[in-house]
């Protein structure tokens, strides 16, 4: 004869097992959730660093062009893909101008000014740009990324 505990099967969870699942749950979202909330902030900051690099690209194939037309005085103009390209011994005389040879797309996510190129949607856009310079020496470009 069998024992009337041994024929009820039990269905499903006890209180404790899902306590435990909600607790673990609970830490694995506590750790790794904050890897992926400033994610936008991270992206934006290599955004602007590949603007510094494609400034600098841009303005190298400008000074080519000034230095094969000799246009390396203290002001001269190069076309460049049908862009005229002002420039001071060589280079391109302000970020805007740099601008115009340059591809920054899409085009809303940049602002551009004389001296700076920076990224609209940044937290503080005011810190999140590269600040162009042209001394006589070359060009200098600075790149601040704390505001991305």
């Amino acid at each position: 004869m069998n024992h009337p505990r041994q024929q009820h099967q039990h269905a499903g969870f006890t209180l404790i097992e899902l306590v435990m699942v909600v607790v673990i749950l609970g830490i694995l979202a506590a750790v790794a959730l904050p890897k992926f909330v400033d994610l936008g902030s991270d992206a934006r900051a290599g955004v602007i660093k590949a603007a510094q690099g494609s400034m600098r690209a841009a303005n190298t194939m400008v000074y080519a062009k000034a230095a094969a037309n000799n246009q390396l005085g203290a002001t001269g103009t190069v076309t460049i893909n049908g862009a005229t390209v002002s420039t001071i011994y060589g280079y391109a005389s302000t970020a805007a101008v740099l601008a115009t040879v340059m591809d920054l797309s899409p085009a809303s996510d940049f602002t551009v000014a004389a001296t700076t190129i920076g990224h609209a949607h940044a937290t503080t856009p005011a810190s999140c740009l590269v600040t162009y310079a042209i001394p006589i020496t070359g060009p200098t470009y600075v790149l601040d990324s704390s505001g991305c």
